[in-house]
């Protein structure tokens, strides 16, 4: 199977996400939410730093039940950052 090529709004989806989880970590060590989550240190450290853009559905609800988010609380944020991303003029655009 080939994989194909993420797009930019793939990337920056997932982008929004590492920064939504790691905003919600807050003080919290990534080694202590990493396991309490039951994922590697590296993993979570790929997902907030937006290298891992598209983690697994189970990994991404085993950090947010560490971090007591809801996926739906979750899922409203990235939609309405999506929406105000939308609304912005482009760069370089009169």
């Amino acid at each position: 199977m080939v994989r194909l090529p993420h797009t930019p709004e793939v990337v920056a989806r997932g982008r929004r996400l590492g920064a939504l989880l790691r905003d919600a970590r807050g003080p919290r060590s990534l080694a202590e939410v990493a396991a309490a989550a039951a994922v590697s240190p590296e993993t979570l450290r790929k997902i907030e730093t937006g290298r891992l853009v598209t983690p697994s559905f189970a990994t991404v609800a085993a950090v947010a039940g560490a971090l007591g988010v809801s996926l739906d609380g979750l899922s409203a944020c990235l939609d309405a950052e999506e929406a105000a991303h939308a609304a912005r003029p482009a760069r370089g655009v009169a």
